[in-house]
């Protein structure tokens, strides 16, 4: 009678154990889903921002026709930030324009 119960409560107790695994397993790969699409919609906020940012700084310069040394760094610092997230070819072009404008101290 001893082995009887054994046998069936270590069954049944295996299977409570590997519900509950599994049950914890989904609620993580679903956790892990929600946080990884969130940062993928931050990660494009950021590129917006940062494209909108680029966009401001370098149609300025390229109006003016010339660019000073602190517009050239911020638009560096801009622009390593914003090819890092996989920014695309506009913003390489805007910035690529600004750069190869004259240095001037206003």
């Amino acid at each position: 009678m001893l082995e009887f119960i054994v046998k069936y409560w270590a069954q049944w107790l295996f299977g409570i154990v590997a519900a509950g695994l599994t049950a914890a397993y989904r609620n993580l790969s679903k956790k892990i889903k929600a946080q990884k699409e969130e940062n993928k919609a931050i990660k494009n906020g950021l590129l917006a921002i940062l494209h909108d940012r680029l966009y401001q700084a370098c149609t300025h310069y390229i109006e003016k026709g010339y660019i000073d040394l602190p517009g050239l760094k911020n638009i560096e610092y801009l622009y390593k930030s914003y090819h890092a997230l996989g920014g695309n070819g506009t913003g390489t072009e805007l910035y690529t324009r600004a750069k190869a404008l004259p240095i001037r101290d206003d």
